[in-house]
């Protein structure tokens, strides 16, 4: 028995016509990991309630029987580092790696995801089609026009697709740059028909996602996914899940959220509640107590992370009694100063009685996330975690806490984009694990190292596209960017450029033509904003 027939469908697949469009839906890593992605299973399931398109899917492990001549090759990009995966899987199918050196009889290969929608530059050499934003509406439309152009050349395909609101086709850009080793000097389109600004689609209906696959071979073994909400309201200023999919969605509790927790529950007993402020819900009392009702006493309930002042003691006894034994919270910092930065609107004294709410409601432990390294922060505020870590130890005693850390990286379209990483994090982090194992407090901080090539390629241009080809021959390690790097060098600027310098706010940036849901004088704006906090200040 093959993965693919342990699965449970939550849709019905439609037979394809004769003439349906072969469609390879890869996924770039495992299929554990890929058949976990709530937009990967998503955008797999619309394809496959398309009579007009025939869709087998490919892992890097694993994949369905593939057609011998697809006429397009899609990948959803949810993690930078998976880039390698993407080169390996369109050798292993014999399509050259640069978009500009395929012929007609090649697929057009398209991508989409987090990744991509926010800077797909550093890949944008070897993709032929980038689709920017929530697929809800995009897929349809891409797909519908693509039919329009099926029997024609590789060229007026993608000049047809170009003209598709949220449809981004590179190669139809002209990057120009000040030097070689210098900022952008323009972006245009190379032809006038050309969109110069290609905008980010949103969906803002009411019924969001849930999984269309259930199966014991995902990471999260058989879980049920409901999005409860998309976006977040807290807009923390380095924070790309927040700025990237404003503006702020709730799905609708009697017509999408019961009804799809209801369908899925039909099949598993294990529920996961998605969102990056799923508590946010203005309904979310509701929701906890219809899955407190007595036929739902053997869920085993999973939330994503939580608003701080959320935790109630009556949610905690709720995911409890469901088989949950702890909580995250996102909460930065312990310095008030710095979440002020960011824009973290909670206190100390909200993140003690968060902890004092959950011992209280039967957790056993909290994990926090919080970061090193962040705009404005010195160490006097890293000492600041250290004091309200300790502080939340002595107010729930015997509560496992845990503190997950991770270097700040700059991310596009936020207001922190301008922002190099500070080389001191990795120093902080060092600290910080010292400090608080000496008190009992489990630490878990994020590779620094790994952190800066995250910066590299979620701030890089398209001069990284030889970069990323030249790691991947030395080899997946840090060691090898910094070889590449200097194989490199007067060729395209240096590592420091790209993750440690501070950009102008006249700059260009390698995502100008790429419009979010916020313009960049609104993102000053809120930059300023921050800035009041800086110890300059």
């Amino acid at each position: 028995m093959t993965v693919f027939n342990q699965e449970r469908l939550l849709f019905t697949p439609v037979n394809p016509e004769n003439n349906a469009i072969p469609l390879i839906f890869a996924f770039p890593n495992q299929y554990t990991i890929g058949i976990t992605s709530l937009g990967y299973q998503i955008v797999w399931s619309t394809f496959a309630m398309r009579s007009d398109v025939n869709v087998t899917r490919l892992f890097t492990d694993i994949q369905e029987p593939l057609p011998r001549c697809p006429e397009l090759l899609g990948f959803s990009v949810s993690w930078e580092l998976d880039y390698i995966n993407i080169f390996n899987l369109l050798e292993t199918l014999a399509i050259p790696l640069h978009s500009k050196a395929r012929e007609d009889y090649h697929p057009l290969v398209f991508g989409g995801g987090s990744v991509l929608t926010a800077n797909p530059e550093p890949l944008a050499d070897f993709f032929d089609v980038i689709l920017l934003g929530d697929g809800e509406n995009l897929l349809d439309s891409f797909i519908d026009a693509y039919q329009e152009v099926r029997q024609a050349n590789r060229h007026t395909k993608l000049r047809h697709l170009a003209k598709v609101p949220g449809i981004y086709i590179p190669s139809l850009y002209e990057v120009t740059y000040e030097d070689n080793e210098g900022a952008i000097k323009s972006i245009e389109p190379i032809e006038p028909d050309i969109p110069k600004i290609v905008q980010k689609q949103t969906y803002r209906g009411n019924t969001l996602s849930a999984s269309t696959v259930v199966t014991e071979k995902a990471a999260w073994e058989n879980i049920y996914m409901v999005e409860v909400v998309r976006s977040c309201p807290e807009m923390c200023r380095f924070c790309l899940a927040s700025y990237l999919t404003l503006p702020f969605r709730t799905a609708s509790l009697t017509e999408s959220l019961i009804p799809a927790i209801d369908k899925g529950l039909k099949v598993t007993n294990r529920l996961g509640l998605l969102g990056a402020s799923v508590t946010q819900h203005p309904e979310f009392e509701t929701l906890l107590d219809y899955l407190s009702q007595p036929q739902y006493q053997d869920v085993r309930l999973s939330i994503a992370s939580v608003r701080t002042n959320t935790v109630t003691e009556k949610l905690a006894q709720t995911l409890a009694k469901r088989d949950t034994r702890s909580i995250t919270i996102a909460v930065e910092s312990g310095s008030e100063r710095v979440r002020k930065i960011v824009n973290k609107k909670l206190s100390n004294e909200e993140i003690i009685q968060a902890a004092v709410n959950a011992k209280a409601g039967g957790l056993k432990a909290i994990k926090f996330y919080g970061m090193a390294g962040i705009p404005g922060e010195e160490m006097e505020d890293i000492e600041q975690t250290i004091i309200m870590m300790e502080a939340v130890k002595k107010a729930a005693p015997g509560l496992r806490l845990t503190l997950g850390c991770s270097t700040f990286v700059p991310k596009s379209h936020t207001p922190f984009q301008w922002l190099g990483v500070n080389p001191q994090a990795k120093t902080r982090l060092k600290y910080l694990e010292k400090q608080l194992r000496k008190k009992g407090i489990d630490f878990r901080p994020e590779s620094y190292n790994w952190s800066v090539i995250q910066a590299l390629i979620s701030r890089g241009d398209r001069r990284l596209s030889s970069l990323l080809q030249l790691t991947r021959e030395y080899g997946d390690s840090v060691g090898s960017y910094k070889r590449a790097f200097k194989q490199l060098r007067g060729k395209i600027p240096n590592l420091d450029f790209y993750v440690h310098h501070n950009w102008s706010q006249e700059q260009i940036l390698p995502w100008h033509h790429l419009h979010s849901t916020l313009p960049n004088k609104t993102l000053i704006k809120h930059f300023q904003e921050a800035n009041r906090y800086f110890p300059q200040n």
